[in-house]
């Protein structure tokens, strides 16, 4: 992985590159020097020669994906009260955790790494 911070004065804007063992990769911008009137939140998925591209977890557009539409949802959904309920249902029925430790701590691992590459 690879981080840039964009704003070396207040570091509020970064660039984040992950590359994954099958050779994929994803990036992460997070600006705070852009417009308002743009979607806070923008998600965008590059595979199999289509497009998805979801803005602020409400509008999500398809591109070369034979089938698929567009769907709009009324509000927000980022999945908080599911991962909630889910990691609720784990403990009150011993159940595995809804999220392997596994991918909990290399998460946590790679934040800090993160922040410790942008705020040298």
């Amino acid at each position: 992985w690879s981080a840039t911070a964009m704003d070396s004065v207040n570091k509020d804007s970064v660039s984040i590159t992950l590359r994954f063992e099958d050779g994929s990769i994803g990036t992460i911008h997070y600006l705070a020097n852009g417009s308002k009137s743009f979607p806070k939140e923008r998600v965008e998925v590059f595979a199999a020669g289509g497009i998805l591209k979801m803005d602020n977890f409400r509008v999500l557009r398809s591109f070369g994906w034979k089938g698929a539409g567009s769907m709009r949802l009324w509000r927000q959904d980022k999945g908080q009260q599911a991962c909630v309920a889910a990691f609720m249902d784990a403990v009150r029925n011993g159940k595995p955790s809804p999220i392997p430790r596994e991918q909990l701590l290399e998460v946590a691992r790679l934040t800090i790494e993160i922040d410790a590459a942008v705020n040298r």
